[in-house]
């Protein structure tokens, strides 16, 4: 800053001398010191003036850096469905629509509401039941919830929303043992099932262990 005043000052007197100045020579000299000045001085204001915009964008950086936002979990919800589609009820007061974010993909769900009474929401489910057809998906804003619809890729009941691991499907992999998977199998049953279940897996057990084939099971509803 006092380089670029100092300049300033220079160049007014150098500016006042040629003012005065009667002989070509001296003029010319004068001419050309305050061309050359004059383009010192441009160079060091536009440095003053770059040093001064780097707070500035540095504050307007301070925002993005601070762009993970907290938000709440949405996980209370309704939901009800027909043969070709699924509704969520999310309740929450509040949402503006224009500070909705919605990810819709084939097998999962991601709703971020922004700004809803001075807090962030997010409802989310990492992997549905089934698939869903994205770009017809959507979401209604009501005054007290929001309400979204998932369309279905293919129509049926949907047991749950979310995907489960059907453990009493056995294993279909081929160099796996195949007594091993119906062993797994059993074991599946036995947790899963009640204690006539149980009883009638136990001693499936104890027969096999005696040589004995498993018939017991036959009779189990």
């Amino acid at each position: 800053m006092a380089e670029e005043q100092q300049l300033r000052q220079d160049l007014e007197e150098l500016r006042h001398l040629e003012s005065i100045a009667k002989r070509p020579r001296v003029l010319s000299l004068l001419s050309s010191e305050i061309r050359n000045l004059d383009a010192t001085l441009s160079k060091v204001t536009a440095a003053v003036a770059a040093a001064a915009a780097q707070p500035a964008a540095s504050a307007e950086k301070a925002p993005a850096a601070a762009s993970a936002l907290n938000y709440v979990t949405l996980g209370s919800f309704s939901w009800d469905q027909d043969n070709d589609k699924i509704k969520l009820y999310l309740l929450l007061e509040g949402v503006q629509e224009g500070k909705m974010e919605t990810v819709f993909k084939p097998v999962s769900v991601d709703i971020k509401f922004h700004d809803v009474q001075g807090k962030n929401y997010r409802f989310s489910i990492l992997k549905l039941n089934k698939e869903i057809v994205p770009e017809k998906c959507k979401v209604v804003v009501k005054p007290t919830k929001v309400i979204v619809t998932l369309s279905k890729a293919s129509k049926g009941n949907w047991l749950d929303l979310h995907f489960k691991e059907d453990k009493l499907k056995p294993s279909l992999d081929k160099d796996k043992d195949p007594m091993a998977g119906i062993m797994d199998l059993m074991k599946n049953m036995y947790e899963e099932g009640d204690d006539e279940m149980k009883r009638t897996i136990a001693k499936a057990w104890s027969d096999a262990r005696s040589g004995k084939t498993a018939d017991s099971l036959r009779g189990y509803p």
